[in-house]
């Protein structure tokens, strides 16, 4: 019996070659521009387009113009602290993910919740959970990176192992699990704008992946790889000229 957790994805119709193409896509853009124009003003401008996109979707009513200057509301700037520390958390992830999911949620709750609740899971049932979630970021596996960060994204919503901004750490987990297995290193994409882009399509095959069985967990990794075209899509590599 295979060992891989991801295994069982990789046979689902239209599932690997939906990743191909959003990787190709990715690659494409990070090739042909990326190469010519990256520099740590357009990550920082990709990474806050994304900080404005998960508040929005986690409840923020601020606009990107009052999130890019620094007055939106509480929402938001939970999702901007995320967003300034998370590149710095690539190594934790790659080596301890229960200890980089704790600190963006420290991060993400900092003022909203007591600090004896920052980056600790709800009770013994959502540690668990928690610790499977962390499993299936370092299990070896034969599937492609995207898929890994779209089940990842999906499960940690579906568990909501912490008190408050489940959403915005699902979320900043996936945009970081994209730099460590290597599709976006420099955090160019904004997969946080697709989803807002594509909200009603996002919540809805969220809520397949937990309440829907196999066909709901196909359903959204099928919407994952339109997901990630996207958010090629909106990468300030193209919205910027």
């Amino acid at each position: 019996m295979s060992t891989d957790p991801h295994a069982w994805l990789i046979a689902l119709e239209g599932v690997p070659s939906g990743f191909r193409a959003a990787r190709d896509g990715i690659d494409v853009l990070l090739r042909d521009r990326g190469l010519r124009r990256t520099s740590p003003e357009l990550t920082a401008e990709s990474l806050l387009r994304g900080a404005y996109a998960s508040a929005v979707l986690e409840g923020s009513g601020s606009t990107l113009e009052e999130v890019r200057g620094g007055t939106g509301d509480e929402t938001a700037a939970a999702a901007v602290r995320v967003a300034t520390e998370l590149l710095s958390l690539l190594p934790v992830l790659r080596r301890q993910p229960l200890q980089a999911f704790a600190r963006l949620h420290t991060l993400a709750a900092r003022g909203a919740l007591p600090d004896e609740l920052l980056g600790r899971p709800r009770g013994g049932e959502s540690a668990a959970k928690l610790r499977g979630v962390a499993e299936l970021v370092t299990a070896p596996t034969q599937a492609p990176a995207l898929a890994v960060a779209a089940v990842v994204h999906a499960e940690l919503v579906a568990a909501a192992p912490f008190h408050s901004h489940n959403g915005i750490v699902a979320r900043a987990a996936e945009r970081l699990l994209l730099a460590a297995r290597g599709v976006d290193e420099k955090s160019l994409v904004v997969p946080e704008a697709a989803h807002l882009r594509l909200r009603a399509a996002y919540e809805s095959n969220l809520r397949g992946w937990s309440t829907g069985g196999r066909a709901g967990m196909h359903a959204w990794l099928i919407y994952a790889t339109e997901a990630y075209a996207a958010a090629a899509e909106a990468s300030p590599l193209v919205t910027d000229g």
